[in-house]
């Protein structure tokens, strides 16, 4: 990622939308690309592979949902966080849009402020990352410099936001992180986001985990969060 000129691709088909996102994220500072459908979104997003997506529901040719499935399936664009802009505000269409694999879901109408904040919580690198280069917590590594994740030496393949709840998890191992925590640690915006979001995402972290190891690594603790757990 360009730490000086993040890149930010906006998939939108509403011309109104697009010239503000656009306005406000340049005066930001960030690198902007548009697009205005899902076919083509899909195909700048793979040669541009930009630092953040913002992607809108119901665009042309491809609708957005679907364009998140393929961008999670592919190799080149999987780890690249997605920010999904939508009319549609049922908590089962915010659901779906994160089962897809989408980091972050904002409903329209929505505030300037807001969707900057999220797209600077979406695309910043944990703090940890500039100080060491790995962090350790029993039979589970990451490396911090490759994003590369290890359990029982064998690698697991997260998206961008299971990756950071892992790196919190593991920084706080032991103790118990209130969801009220992880979304403020995570998204950095803890009153703008449910927290059935931390729910969703924590079930995606643990599938990952399922697919190397039948360890329990995180614990549900209930009413309250989660923590990780310590074999070592």
């Amino acid at each position: 990622m360009s730490l000086s000129h993040p890149k930010i691709l906006i998939i939108e088909d509403e011309p109104s939308q697009i010239e503000l996102i656009h306005y406000h994220l340049k005066k930001e500072g960030y690198e902007v690309f548009t697009s205005h459908d899902g076919e083509d979104g899909l195909m700048q997003a793979s040669e541009v592979l930009p630092d953040l997506i913002l992607l809108d529901w119901m665009i042309p040719k491809i609708s957005g949902i679907e364009v998140c499935r393929r961008l999670r399936r592919s190799s080149l664009t999987k780890e690249i966080p997605v920010i999904m802009i939508t009319a549609r505000s049922e908590e089962v269409d915010k659901i779906q849009g994160l089962d897809m694999g989408a980091d972050d879901y904002i409903t329209k109408p929505y505030s300037i402020k807001e969707l900057l904040a999220r797209v600077r919580a979406a695309i910043r690198r944990p703090a940890s990352a500039i100080a060491e280069d790995k962090v350790q917590t029993g039979n589970i590594v990451i490396n911090l410099k490759k994003h590369i994740v290890k359990i029982h030496d064998k690698e697991i393949v997260l998206g961008p936001t299971e990756y950071k709840l892992l790196l919190q998890l593991m920084k706080s191992s032991g103790r118990v992180l209130s969801r009220e925590q992880l979304l403020d640690n995570v998204w950095g915006i803890s009153a703008s986001v449910d927290s059935r979001t931390v729910d969703v995402h924590i079930g995606r972290l643990r599938k990952s985990i399922k697919k190397v190891t039948d360890d329990k690594v995180i614990k549900t603790v209930r009413s309250f969060g989660y923590s990780l757990i310590d074999r070592s």
